[in-house]
């Protein structure tokens, strides 16, 4: 027990992580399954993205259509996502209908038809979405960024795979896949809301228990990547930039403090970068800083929009503020305002029922902790100026330094060289 976070185990060997929300009138269920495009091999890149989708179409007892009616008639609404590490289904109803999304999202994970029309069918709407993806530079530059970061180590794999070897993937395919990846010791089952942790398991034990017979992916951590530069040419004239560094792990003790150096770089409009490159350079239309974190890794980037004619002063001021963060340290209150804005971002997600369901789903399966809000407040806070500029010292290397550009540019741009940005 964690705060109000319970957890167990159904009889055979599923993890169930509940957490009740007081006053809340929503109740959301999810089922964790510990695969993504990670495990994936050559031949069937984005397959775990396709099964993810295929098995909306049908289940043993009904189609999607009758799905979505017995869903929305119930108040509720049924979704899914593919991450590199894990997939992962729910549905959130009002409390009175809780019933109807335990049954929906065990249907899906545990009974789905996968039959080769419907697989054929959702093949076509897969591809369109990653012919979307490559005509949406703004979503596209997080990709290409991380498969750059991780060149050559499976983190490389973006969740949706390439559109040639998705066109060849048969529900064959996708049967062996489920087959292998979609059993007990890869799957977990999370609920929050106006939810019972005793009703949780006897749902997912009636559900899932029959999954049986799986083996957990084996996975190997990534080497720390050198500085690189990629350019990747798109029609649109105007330039999408990532400048990043890789970084800690989901278990790492200083991903607070991580986080507290990703806010003060770039968090809000008062950081750093956007006072520094947006407001009195004006060179950007947007500049903000994440950590996308997996298990054994993570990255920290910072992203911005901007014409050509801008771009090179942009990465340079970037680089110019993240030396001037290095060596003259925190401004008096600095650390105070960025844990106050980080920790309410915190309070503001969580009062979502989905979001509270997502976050118990990925930080259990990335690191295995059952963490509740108060538990992250506390360490938001315990964060030092010391522990920032330590880990800021520790991660942000000129010689790790990763730069992607997207977008159609001249020669300097084409073969820029990184040499300069050095902090």
């Amino acid at each position: 027990m964690s705060g109000r976070i319970a957890t167990a185990r159904t009889s055979g060997g599923i993890p169930v992580v509940a957490e009740r929300m007081p006053d809340s009138r929503s109740a959301g269920f999810m089922i964790g399954v510990a695969t993504g495009s990670r495990d994936e091999v050559p031949g069937i890149f984005g397959l775990s993205h396709l099964l993810e989708h295929t098995v909306f179409r049908r289940t043993g007892r009904m189609d999607s259509y009758q799905m979505a009616k017995e869903m929305e008639g119930a108040g509720g609404e049924l979704n899914a996502f593919t991450g590199r590490e894990m997939t992962a289904f729910y549905g959130i109803t009002i409390s009175e209908t809780a019933s109807t999304a335990m049954g929906m999202v065990g249907d899906i994970v545990a009974d789905p038809a996968i039959d080769p029309e419907d697989t054929e069918l959702e093949k076509k709407i897969v591809l369109q979405e990653l012919s979307m993806i490559e005509n949406e530079p703004e979503s596209r530059i997080h990709d290409l960024f991380e498969t750059q970061l991780w060149r050559g180590h499976p983190l490389c794999q973006d969740e949706g795979g390439d559109q040639k070897t998705v066109a060849g993937l048969t529900s064959e395919d996708l049967r062996a896949y489920y087959e292998e990846k979609y059993r007990i010791p890869n799957i977990a089952v999370y609920a929050a809301g106006d939810v019972d942790i005793d009703a949780t398991v006897e749902w997912a034990e009636s559900a899932l228990d029959g999954r049986s017979g799986g083996r957990s992916n084996v996975r190997t951590e990534p080497p720390t990547p050198k500085a690189s530069y990629q350019y990747v040419e798109s029609k649109t004239d105007h330039l999408q930039v990532a400048m990043g560094f890789p970084s800690y792990g989901a278990s790492h003790p200083d991903r607070s403090a991580l986080s507290l150096v990703s806010s003060l770089l770039g968090s809000g409009t008062s950081s750093r970068l956007f006072q520094s490159v947006r407001e009195r350079k004006a060179l950007v239309y947007s500049v903000y800083t994440t950590v996308s974190q997996e298990s054994d890794a993570s990255s920290m980037v910072a992203y911005m929009s901007c014409t050509e004619r801008n771009a090179e002063e942009a990465m340079s001021t970037v680089s110019a503020e993240i030396g001037r963060f290095l060596s003259e340290g925190l401004e008096e209150g600095e650390l105070d305002r960025a844990k106050r804005l980080l920790k309410g971002a915190n309070v503001r997600a969580m009062e979502s029922t989905e979001h509270r369901l997502y976050r118990l789903c990925v930080n259990n399966m990335l690191n295995g902790s059952v963490e509740c809000l108060e538990e992250r407040l506390e360490k938001i806070d315990a964060v030092t100026e010391d522990d920032v500029m330590r880990v800021a010292e520790d991660l942000l290397k000129a010689d790790r330094l990763n730069v992607t550009v997207l977008g159609k540019a001249g020669r300097s741009i084409r073969k820029k060289d990184i040499s300069d940005l050095g902090f």
